[in-house]
């Protein structure tokens, strides 16, 4: 509860700050509304058809990049982390391609794939695939060789052993992948769709606000609420690892 006060305090005396801000002149209230104007058009969209499909598109695109990742990554790592030759080569071409920015693949992938919902989908699940991965493989370094070995002694397959020994033990550092994917994967679509121009979403609205009209204060609100949607994601991620790793003692901070 003090943690969420403390949040509200802060976010309340920054909203303040930006309001005095704008309305003594610092700012031009054309280019940056205040919030009062802003957080009006954020109520106004919440009633708008057109504006709720893009927040669902853009959602959808969302979960089932994430979904995909969870699934790429976690087997990527658990694979790499119990294979350490496998990971050795294929080291520099993983370092190699983690840090290519998701929108300098944008035009590649606007050429391979197109600009519908598989472009940005796509982009996301690379985007948020890493830190799913490199935690799992580090969960699978923090593992008690112990438990490993007497896995192998009593005949039990591969296969049982990273599902049944390996996963459940790495489970809190894959979680805090997770977390930390959910929220790229939301920055991604959106970029995405406001780059490449997509029929709808989120980063559409914005593109269409910034070039049609010219409304900065459905910029903003379109900002906004891609934020408190990120926050959202986070925090509820957050409460659900607290609930399902109370068992766990390892400081799930993140890794990647």
């Amino acid at each position: 509860m003090t943690k969420l006060l403390r949040g509200l305090a802060g976010l309340l005396g920054f909203l303040v700050l930006w309001e005095v801000v704008v309305q003594v002149g610092l700012v031009s209230k054309t280019f940056i509304p205040p919030p009062s104007v802003v957080l009006v058009t954020v109520g106004d969209l919440l009633g708008d058809a057109d504006f709720i499909r893009d927040v669902i598109a853009t959602m959808l695109a969302w979960l089932i990049a994430i979904l995909i990742a969870i699934v790429v990554g976690v087997l990527a790592g658990l694979l790499l982390g119990s294979v350490p030759v496998l990971r050795t080569a294929t080291a520099a071409i993983v370092e190699f391609l983690r840090p290519i920015p998701v929108t300098a693949l944008v035009p590649l992938v606007l050429l391979v794939i197109g600009s519908g919902p598989d472009a940005k989908i796509s982009l996301a699940v690379y985007a948020s695939l890493w830190p799913i991965m490199f935690n799992t493989i580090y969960g699978m370094g923090e593992i008690d060789p112990v438990l490993m070995e007497t896995a192998r002694a009593c005949g039990t397959s591969r296969f049982r052993i990273l599902s049944s020994v390996a996963l459940p033990q790495t489970a809190p550092f894959i979680f805090t992948g997770i977390r930390l994917s959910a929220t790229i994967a939301l920055i991604a679509v959106v970029s995405v769709e406001f780059l490449a121009g997509s029929e709808v979403g989120l980063g559409n609205f914005i593109l269409v606000a910034s070039t049609g009209s010219v409304r900065f204060d459905l910029v903003l609100a379109g900002t906004v609420v891609a934020g408190v949607l990120g926050y959202l994601i986070n925090e509820g991620l957050e409460l659900l690892g607290k609930r399902l790793f109370r068992w766990s003692s390892i400081d799930r901070e993140a890794i990647a």
